[in-house]
């Protein structure tokens, strides 16, 4: 593995796929026009896509210890591509529930095991950078998916009848192609030291103040990622009068920024301190809220969902680097309960929808604004080196 970067590669192109659950912002939001369906209701979508980390992220942390690193993100990818499957059958309540359901099985497995499959590969050093490196290439999915959705909506495709669910299919394709190129990569891994933990052993490290901060910084940041992917149309159409397929706009906005973020961040963490680029990243994210908040412009309303974008785009890598560089001897147990931190995914959007429903998206934009908070309190969790 002396030629890091050809092992890079297929591992980078699992980063894409593991994008391709941020499609259930733009879906969710065509689902509940297809199927006339409230906010609450339609949030179950992205609600239900991320409470399968709550379940399965600690389980795949010691399923690595089992099958290794690079097995179990082939097993999360032959999961996830039977996902993107089911939709090009039919778009039913039914159907939509378990390909989402399947999606978010996937997802959990992959994020649990790839993080920790890239510090592998990488053999230690630039691991923040990397990482996010790697939430560059998986925004590059998230971005595409609005666009593959408005295309499919009002484009005519001779012999097909998928609309906006064309983005299923293509998605599709991808997925079976980096599940070959990973099966067909040869990645050492080295052996596992001492006995494997237990679930209960690894519960008991969010007893370590570290983990545990992390793991609520981890909620937080999911929660305004899914909550603006789901949300940033809904307050286009409420303040601005625009349809869906215009308003999906923003979701790719959104992702656009965070590509941009991903990019430019893996450069920034090389030659800023951490701590110093965190506390601007949180500080775009809380004038973004009140961009959201307040705004009723549609250049206001765009530029808030330009900035939470950016700011958002390396919170994750930061808060699961410093996690793993916490606990170096236990760092799939570690990654397990990182992603289970994912769960901030259905808790927010729930939340959100509730509030929306009540008052409208200014209550979505609220909820949002909590995790915002927590973030400036975990601040001094980061190295200051």
């Amino acid at each position: 593995m002396k030629n890091k970067s050809v092992y890079l590669i297929p591992v980078m192109l699992c980063f894409f796929c593991m994008g391709f659950v941020d499609l259930v912002g733009i879906a969710s939001n065509y689902v509940k026009e297809d199927l006339a369906l409230s906010d609450s209701v339609a949030n179950v979508f992205p609600s239900l896509v991320f409470f399968w980390f709550l379940i399965f992220s600690v389980p795949t942390g010691m399923l690595m210890n089992k099958i290794g690193r690079k097995k179990t993100v082939l097993l999360s990818l032959v999961i996830t591509v039977a996902s993107l499957l089911l939709p090009l059958f039919g778009e039913s309540f039914a159907v939509m529930l378990i390909a989402f359901s399947l999606l978010g099985i996937g997802n959990a497995l992959m994020q649990t095991s790839l993080n920790p499959l890239v510090s592998t590969v990488m053999g230690g050093g630039n691991l923040a950078s990397t990482l996010t490196f790697g939430q560059f290439v998986k925004a590059i999915a998230s971005f595409s998916a609005p666009y593959l959705a408005m295309w499919g909506a009002t484009a005519v495709i001779p012999d097909f009848d998928l609309n906006w669910r064309v983005l299923f299919a293509v998605f599709f394709a991808v997925g079976a192609l980096s599940t070959v190129l990973l099966f067909v990569t040869p990645i050492e891994e080295p052996p596992m030291e001492g006995r494997p933990s237990t679930f209960i052993e690894c519960i008991k490290l969010l007893g370590t103040p570290v983990v545990l901060l992390t793991f609520l910084g981890i909620m937080c940041h999911v929660g305004i990622d899914v909550g603006t992917n789901t949300t940033a149309p809904k307050i286009l159409i409420e303040r601005l009068g625009m349809s869906l397929n215009e308003a999906a706009f923003a979701t790719s906005l959104y992702f656009i920024f965070r590509t941009v973020g991903c990019l430019t961040g893996s450069f920034f963490l090389r030659v800023l301190r951490m701590r110093t680029f965190f506390i601007i990243s949180v500080a775009m994210m809380a004038l973004s809220m009140c961009g959201l908040f307040f705004g009723r412009e549609q250049w206001v309303l765009y530029a808030a969902i330009a900035l939470v974008g950016y700011g958002n785009s390396n919170v994750f890598s930061m808060c699961f680097a410093t996690a793993l560089e916490s606990m170096p001897g236990k760092q799939n147990e570690v990654s397990g309960l990182m992603i289970m931190g994912l769960f901030g995914g259905t808790v927010f959007p729930l939340l959100m929808g509730l509030c929306s429903d009540a008052v409208g998206q200014a209550g979505a934009v609220l909820v949002m604004s909590v995790g915002v908070l927590y973030l400036f309190t975990y601040v001094k969790q980061l190295k200051t080196t």
